[in-house]
């Protein structure tokens, strides 16, 4: 089990937070022409009828949430099991409401270093390193006193 990204944007398609974890990273160009297609595939997808999991490459397929105008993003192994990754979006998007006190897209923006803090704790190389809602927050508030 392993994550391959992890995709942040808003409905217009502009990206707030990016994560990559195989080869995408080495590749400007690629990446970026990823994060278009993925747009273009989950935003026009029905989200009241269809599913928050679709097949994206021969070996990735895209795990989504939609949380008030920011769609949270994965792409993992065409194997994985979808609602593990699914409960990890939940819950990340979880722990930043809770560390900003109803997070917000501008939140994102302007403390982008504090959520690639919050990324690190709960994912290292792609793979899910925390699941626990307080021992994260625990983490992060002794992280955020020494900053």
């Amino acid at each position: 089990m392993a994550v391959q990204f992890i995709l942040c944007f808003n409905k217009q398609g502009v990206v707030r937070l990016v994560r990559w974890f195989d080869v995408h990273s080495s590749d400007p160009q690629r990446s970026q022409d990823a994060i278009a297609q993925i747009y273009r595939l989950i935003s026009s997808r029905d989200h009241k009828h269809q599913s928050n999991f679709v097949e994206f490459s021969d070996s990735t397929k895209l795990i989504y949430r939609r949380y008030a105008g920011l769609y949270f993003v994965m792409g993992v192994d065409l194997l994985d099991d979808e609602p593990i990754y699914l409960c990890h979006i939940h819950l990340f998007v979880e722990v930043l409401d809770a560390f900003f006190g109803n997070v917000c897209e501008l939140d994102i923006v302007f403390n982008f270093y504090k959520v690639y803090m919050i990324m690190d704790e709960m994912f290292i190389g792609g793979e899910i390193q925390e699941i626990s809602k307080d021992m994260l927050l625990e983490r992060l508030s002794i992280l955020d006193r020494l900053d």
